[in-house]
Order: structure tokens, then C-alpha cells, then sequence
């Protein structure tokens, strides 16, 4: 009888090790995004990409966003889910959250998993000079090679809100996956971003030159977009583009969209699912109701 139980068992175990296996093969990976910006409106555009990319390409996706609006500096929910996530993006502006907030980021960019910015995430982090997270207001250069925050010594800014940028791909960059679909030269409304002469960091591969269309000032073609593998063995994509208007722009669409299947270590759809409607307003800075 014995003998007979552990045949049985052998069976159950033996059925099920497909299913599992199975299950563990189809898992569909996890993209986090965290929204916290003043002026850019990502808590509204990175939904409707995540949408697209659950319909479309089967990854599974959370919004996490400053709570109660994209104004509250010091909160936003839900971080912990870091601990899960296959890809973390990130669109913040000069939050202040507290130490509990910040421990699940810290390890999520430690874990070296793969890790994305938009934008004012080279300006995460705004805490006030003596505060205990000081040396946070630097996120952007470890995670993503950025300049360390707004000004200071690397002197990051932007060509006036005016102007706008004409964006081409660097030819010798034209065969990177995450280009695969991308028109050579296409037109965004972000104002240009001032990166250069120290940024992005020694070891980042430049995908992308952003020229200044009505600059404020003389402008000199920026990076607009490139990878990186951080210093905890983290794949990285960044871009300073990243205005509501850019959202609208397909080859801003697909490269995104690339951008994540490459850093998944997922082959980079060769037929594209856009155009997405995604048709936002630039906000700019309001006051919250």
C-alpha cells in the first residue's frame, strides 16, 4: 500500500513539474513606473504607454504617482512593489521623500536590475542642504549617468522653454536595437537640455543628438538619449526628452518602446504596433486645487 501512495505521489509530482514550469517560462515581466513630476504631466502619459504595452505586448505594468497630486514632494504610495519589478522607470522632478520611501529605490538600483529615466529625473531628488538624504539630490549619475541634479557644478539646464529640438540618430548608432524602426531625424517640443561638456558619464553609448530650435542662448547639439551599464551592473536607458508633446512623436513611441523590450533582454519588435494616441497637453506648473 505504501509502495502504491508513493507511485501516486511520483505521478502528481511529475504532472504538475510542466505546469510549473510552464507557469515560470510565461511569467510576464513587470514594469514599474514611478510618477512625480511638477511640470511634465508623466503621471498621465506613462499610463497610457504602460496601457500599450500590456495590449500589445503581453508586459504587465503599475503607476505609481505622487499622492495626492503630481505636487505632493514628500509621497508616493506603494514603493515597496520595486522589490518585484523586472524594469523600473522612473519620472520624477525634486521630490523630498522620506527615508522609508527612499530604501526601496536604493535597492531596487543596487539589485542591478534594469533601470529607465525620463526627463527631470536627472533632477529627482531636491533635499535641502544638512538633511540626512542630502547625497540622494545625486541619484541621477548613479542610476543613470546624468548630470547630478539641476546646475551646480555640471551647470545642467535648457535652452529656454521657446525652443524645441530637432533630433537625429548618430549614424554610427543607426544599427542599435533600440533604434531598430527609428527615423534618422524627427522633431520634438522638449526644450533642449544642457548636458554637455562632463555628461552623460565616461562609458555611456550615445544613441541620439538633439539640436536647439530657437534657443535662448547659443546652444551647443546635445545627447538627448543613451545606455549605460551603471556601476551595479544595471542596464540603463535615459532621455531628456520627455515633454507631453513628445508622446505624440512615433519615433519617440517606438524608441521607447524598443528601449524597454532591450532592456528586458527581449528582441525589439521588428513590426511596430503604433501609432499610439497619446495626446497630451503641456501643463507647466500649476498650483494644486
Amino acid at each position: 500500500m505504501r509502495n502504491f501512495i508513493y507511485v501516486l505521489l511520483g505521478v502528481f509530482f511529475l504532472s504538475i513539474a510542466p505546469l510549473a514550469n510552464a507557469q515560470k517560462k510565461t511569467k510576464k515581466p513587470l514594469i514599474v513606473f514611478v510618477c512625480g513630476d511638477h511640470e511634465y504631466s508623466g503621471e498621465q502619459t506613462l499610463p497610457l504607454l504602460a496601457n500599450f504595452l500590456e495590449k500589445e505586448y503581453g508586459f504587465e505594468t503599475k503607476i505609481l504617482k505622487s499622492f495626492p497630486d503630481q505636487n505632493a514632494e514628500k509621497n508616493i504610495p506603494g514603493l515597496e512593489i520595486l522589490k518585484d519589478a523586472d524594469l523600473a522607470v522612473f519620472f520624477l522632478r525634486w521630490r523630498l521623500l522620506p527615508a522609508d520611501q527612499i530604501t526601496p529605490i536604493e535597492a531596487y538600483l543596487t539589485s542591478g536590475k534594469p533601470i529607465m529615466g525620463f526627463r527631470t529625473s536627472t533632477h529627482s531628488f531636491n533635499y535641502p542642504k544638512g538633511d540626512p538624504l542630502e547625497s540622494y539630490n545625486g541619484f541621477a549619475e548613479r542610476a543613470f549617468g546624468a548630470p547630478p541634479g539641476w546646475g551646480g557644478i555640471a551647470q545642467h539646464t535648457h535652452y529656454g522653454h521657446n525652443a524645441s529640438t530637432d533630433v537625429r540618430i548618430i549614424p554610427e548608432k543607426a544599427k542599435h536595437p533600440i533604434l531598430t524602426g527609428v527615423s534618422p531625424d524627427f522633431h520634438v517640443r522638449s526644450w533642449l537640455y544642457r548636458v554637455l561638456p562632463d555628461y552623460p558619464k565616461k562609458g555611456t553609448e550615445w544613441l541620439l543628438m538633439g539640436k536647439a530650435v530657437n534657443p535662448d542662448k547659443v546652444a551647443v547639439d546635445q545627447p538627448v538619449a543613451w545606455t549605460w551599464e551603471n556601476e551595479y551592473k544595471g542596464k540603463v536607458f535615459f532621455t531628456t526628452m520627455g515633454h507631453p508633446e513628445d508622446f505624440s512623436v512615433e519615433p519617440f513611441q517606438r524608441l521607447i518602446v524598443n528601449a524597454i523590450h532591450w532592456e528586458l533582454g527581449k528582441e525589439v519588435p521588428k513590426k511596430w504596433k503604433g501609432n499610439l494616441n497619446i495626446n497630451v497637453p503641456y501643463r507647466g506648473m500649476v498650483n494644486s486645487k
